[in-house]
């Protein structure tokens, strides 16, 4: 009950909703590498992340590794094939090692049925996953590698209070397939978008010199 009441999705409901979900809920602990699920197989439930990072991602035909999102703590995984009853779309797996309580669909899906307000409550979460993964389309089919790039970083930076200073919460080969390119093509970016003075790097902390610059790169005009 403590881990599920420190979730953003469950901070709203009542202990007894909350003693309902933990009672079908069991906690698993995955280690650097170890996966939580794999595409293609059925979806018998869901993950809701504790503690650590976790990737979800496809594999292409060639081999090429496609990163879909970093999720953290407080954040769920795996939910949407859960309602449809079908299997994963993507793969999972720790980044790093986590802590995570795992929610048999069964015992879920006659919890919502009983509560409403639950239901409300997942309906939200799936509606801004869905608006997550359409920019996500929208930067992989319409915008250049370095309007990605910048998107991106603006996005920790809002994420982290707006600060011009981004700590990077990945390695910059997991970045590179987030933004579906390669790492000799991000470091190239990097050092141009460094050249024209718009950030600087310093390993993994980066700083943004010009906002202005990086949000009109964001939105896909041409600015180096």
């Amino acid at each position: 009950m403590e881990m599920l009441g420190r979730v953003p999705l469950f901070q709203g409901i009542n202990s007894e909703r909350l003693r309902r979900l933990a009672h079908i809920s069991s906690e698993r602990l995955f280690q650097k590498g170890e996966a939580l699920f794999f595409q293609g197989r059925k979806a018998e439930g869901f993950f809701v992340l504790i503690e650590g990072r976790v990737k979800v991602f496809k594999v292409s035909l060639d081999g090429r590794e496609q990163i879909l999102h970093l999720f953290q703590g407080g954040e769920i995984i795996g939910e949407v094939p859960v309602f449809t009853g079908g299997a994963y779309p993507a793969h999972a797996e720790a980044l790093t090692r986590s802590t995570a309580l795992y929610v048999p669909r069964d015992g879920f899906v006659r919890l919502v049925r009983e509560d409403a307000d639950l239901a409300l409550e997942m309906l939200a979460v799936l509606s801004k996953r869905l608006r997550r993964f359409a920019a996500l389309v929208e930067d992989l089919s319409l915008k250049e590698v370095p309007g990605r790039l910048a998107a991106y970083l603006l996005y920790l930076s809002d994420r982290n209070g707006g600060g011009d200073r981004v700590e990077l919460d990945m390695t910059k080969t997991q970045l590179a397939s987030l933004l579906g390119t390669i790492p000799e093509t991000l470091s190239r970016i990097f050092a141009k978008l460094s050249g024209a003075e718009l950030l600087s790097v310093e390993g993994r902390t980066i700083t943004l010199l010009d906002r202005d610059s990086l949000h009109a790169l964001a939105q896909g005009e041409k600015v180096v």
